[in-house]
């Protein structure tokens, strides 16, 4: 298939290709678009200490964020190149995060619980007026900001599989938790 200009799908520039995708699910656009970036977006990964491995598998997996999401790409907000490479460093941040995550676990399943003090009745107050205070916080919270709250801190989940779940731009989501942080804050100093 030819592009408008007459040229390979190859030739064309990468935010026509994504224009494409994002119309028609045009698989050769896809293709030219694969090839052009996969080895780049490796390449990046790796030089930001990722593994040879893991770098390959976010690699793939960025490149079909882009075909999934190609309708969100905005030429008005920067370049092909800048949209993919975010999504790239979103996921390598996402991965590491659950690296830790498993890796937190992993250490705590050698701790003997049986083997700690049991808790004073005074910690347990302190946590119990604790845990008021922010449901009382989280309450004044806007419906949107509430829900990338619970999702993130209460599921675990990774910003973007939030902004996947919620069909929201990955930015909205760190927005929403960044306001929902900041009206907690001042709601828990207010208590104090």
């Amino acid at each position: 298939m030819r592009n408008a200009q007459g040229g390979s799908p190859s030739a064309a520039r990468p935010e026509d290709l994504i224009d494409r995708i994002a119309k028609d699910s045009d698989k050769e656009a896809f293709s030219a678009l694969f090839d052009l970036f996969a080895p780049r977006v490796k390449y990046f990964l790796v030089r930001q200490g990722t593994s040879m491995e893991l770098a390959e598998e976010l690699a793939q997996e960025a490149l079909l964020t882009v075909w999934r999401k190609a309708d969100y790409f905005a030429k008005s907000r920067g370049t092909a190149a800048s949209w993919i490479f975010t999504i790239a460093r979103n996921l390598r941040i996402d991965a590491a995060r659950r690296d830790k995550r498993a890796q937190l676990f992993a250490m705590t399943d050698n701790v003997d619980v049986d083997r700690e003090d049991p808790a004073q009745p005074d910690d347990l107050v302190t946590a119990a007026e604790s845990a008021v205070r922010v449901r009382e916080a989280m309450r004044d919270l806007p419906a949107e900001q509430l829900e990338v709250v619970r999702l993130s801190f209460v599921e675990g989940a990774a910003h973007s599989e939030i902004a996947e779940r919620l069909d929201l731009p990955l930015g909205t989501v760190k927005s929403r938790l960044r306001l929902a942080m900041r009206r907690m804050r001042k709601s828990l100093e207010d208590f104090e």
